[in-house]
């Protein structure tokens, strides 16, 4: 179902994205999306994590109560929505050029019981941004309810995309001794209903405490510059069907495997960092 949208691409201002995401590492769009929209979206997650839940590594645990969950695009009802979005097309032209890829549509859920996550990036830093000093690849994320401080909500340390450090595996869990930096420049993501964000994935972050006595849900949707190898660790199942239905401007820039029918997606990209809470 298509979603009306309230400006055009050339309406953001390219400057102002890449301020954004070169700077803090993370910006949003309030209200991207009718609630309505985003309700039906939850109801899309819900019906996937059972489903995923019911597979040996269909959905992969992030910590305590917390899991990730890849999916095919197609079984997010809002997906076409979302990747013809003015506002996601423009954020993602403006930092990883006109032929970047959509490599991962997935979701985390924290529920509750879930633990504060360790400070990390989500994946080894590229030399694309160790040398380059560019960034390659982008994550949208987009809630599935409204946040409340009580949920454990996303945080995340403005402009320590470029950080790096020493003695861990890939460069993605700062030592314990840096942490000071990070939590004294922490903010808490409160984003509501229809709201999307775009952040650096290398951006230093961390998931907090769901203290509340509901989950959490967010879906992500990740998204390459063509030099980026993050597909590798994903695997985007389309049918036949739903490659020739979709408009040719997502058709384009989607990484996808067809299949004559949808597979639980077994999840890949574990992160043993993130199996035990930072106490």
């Amino acid at each position: 179902m298509a979603t009306a949208v309230r400006s055009e691409a050339q309406d953001y201002e390219p400057a102002d994205i890449l301020r954004g995401l070169y700077g803090d590492g993370i910006i949003a769009l309030k209200g991207a999306f009718p609630r309505a929209w985003a309700q039906r979206m939850r109801e899309d997650i819900d019906t996937l994590f059972a489903e995923a839940q019911a597979v040996r590594g269909g959905a992969l645990p992030r910590g305590p109560q917390r899991w990730y969950v890849e999916v095919p695009p197609e079984r997010i009802s809002g997906f076409v929505d979302i990747a013809t979005h003015p506002w996601f097309v423009a954020v993602s032209e403006a930092v990883l050029g006109p032929d970047y890829r959509i490599v991962e549509v997935g979701f985390d859920i924290p529920f509750p019981g879930a633990a504060d996550q360790p400070w990390h990036r989500d994946f080894a830093v590229p030399e694309a941004t160790t040398r380059g000093r560019r960034l390659n690849s982008l994550a949208f994320n987009l809630t599935a309810v409204d946040t409340i401080p009580e949920m454990g909500p996303f945080e995340i340390a403005p402009g320590t995309q470029w950080d790096q450090f020493e003695g861990c595996p890939k460069g993605m869990f700062p030592p314990r001794e840096t942490w000071p930096r990070y939590i004294g420049r922490a903010q808490a993501k409160l984003p509501q209903m229809g709201d999307m964000s775009a952040r650096s994935a290398l951006t230093i972050h961390r998931g907090t405490a769901n203290r509340s006595d509901q989950p959490r849900p967010v879906l992500v949707v990740g998204v390459d510059a063509p030099d980026a190898a993050n597909a590798a660790h994903h695997d985007l199942q389309v049918t036949p069907a739903y490659l020739d239905s979709l408009p040719p401007r997502v058709r384009e820039h989607l990484t996808y495997r067809i299949v004559d029918t949808l597979e639980t997606v077994v999840q890949h990209h574990t992160i043993e960092g993130l199996l035990k809470p930072a106490y």
